[in-house]
């Protein structure tokens, strides 16, 4: 009678385990995030490679507002040049907002990546992406720290 109690309580913990991991698994597979994140990398990967036009074309509108392809190009280099080429990337955090600082509202997306650079070691960038009028998200802003 124990061992039949016993191996009902491990397949309820074995159950239970496997609908904690679904339930996690199913909050990770947000569709907004998923597609920020992809542009997010997209555009990251153009600026990997120092592709100044292909980046700032791929930006958002905004982006493409405050920077012409020269501002791009010199602050690429002043910001990323010392750091190396990037080693790894890893999304740590994804917030959705209605609103920015000084700005419309909209759908924004903040996404925080742990990046690991040849000649720095970790870093944090941000990349912020704004949802525009066609429905893809688009890079507005870069920060490095």
């Amino acid at each position: 009678m124990i061992s039949r109690f016993l191996r009902f309580g491990r397949l309820a913990f074995v159950l239970a385990c496997v609908i904690a991991l679904c339930a996690g698994e199913a909050q990770a597979q947000d569709p907004r995030a998923t597609a920020a994140q992809a542009a997010a990398r997209s555009w990251l990967a153009l600026t990997d490679a120092g592709d100044v036009k292909g980046s700032l074309k791929a930006g958002g509108k905004k982006f493409r507002e405050a920077l012409d392809a020269e501002a791009w190009d010199e602050a690429l280099k002043k910001v990323r040049g010392p750091l190396g080429t990037v080693m790894s990337r890893a999304v740590l955090a994804t917030k959705f907002q209605d609103t920015m600082p000084g700005g419309p509202s909209g759908e924004y997306a903040l996404i925080l990546f742990e990046t690991n650079f040849s000649d720095m070691g970790t870093g944090h960038e941000t990349v912020t992406l704004e949802r525009e009028p066609d429905g893809a998200w688009r890079v507005i802003g870069y920060f490095i720290r």
